[in-house]
């Protein structure tokens, strides 16, 4: 099963520690996070399931192309990585 991480940042926020999960695909995979801890979901998706503008997904350290479907396939072993930029002065 692909393993998915969460930015120290989110962390902070909400507990979301590296787990396995099931799914092909970067949108598979966190459906399957968001069904276990569902407050996840509004901190890396909009309310039409786009990955929201401040947080880039990688999977097997390249960014992924499709932020609106998540449709970039993920291996058995890959690993998605979810990274949320800072802003502010």
């Amino acid at each position: 099963m692909p393993r998915i991480l969460f930015t120290p940042n989110l962390q902070r926020h909400l507990s979301c520690p590296p787990r396995a999960v099931a799914g092909e695909t970067v949108a598979a995979a966190l459906q399957a996070v968001f069904a276990e801890h569902p407050a996840l979901r509004g901190y890396v998706v909009d309310d039409q399931g786009r990955l929201r503008k401040h947080v880039a997904v990688f999977v097997d350290g390249c960014q992924i192309r499709d932020r609106v479907r998540l449709s970039d396939p993920v291996g058995e072993d890959g690993e998605i990585y979810i990274a949320q930029a800072l802003s502010g002065g």
